[in-house]
């Protein structure tokens, strides 16, 4: 192999390492967002079983879910 061909052959790789190293960060975002996303959804129904009887407590969910939403969405960006 010359010298070109090994310089190809390292800036392909370099290369294919930024796009994985890029795919990989999207993947364990996208999974960091569906786990938070769920721990919310399994919260927000926990406590609305357990306070069903007010409905004042649901606004207060309601705002609790989005703030810890934007939260996260602050924190991933």
């Amino acid at each position: 192999m010359n010298k070109r061909g090994l310089v190809a052959v390292v800036v392909a790789m370099a290369i294919a390492v930024v796009v994985v190293g890029r795919v990989v960060v999207v993947v364990v975002v996208v999974v960091v967002v569906v786990v938070v996303v769920v721990v919310v959804v399994v919260v927000v129904v926990v406590v609305a079983a357990a306070v069903a009887v007010i409905e004042v407590s649901v606004i207060v969910i309601a705002v609790v879910v989005v703030v810890v939403v934007v939260g996260a969405v602050v924190v991933v960006h």
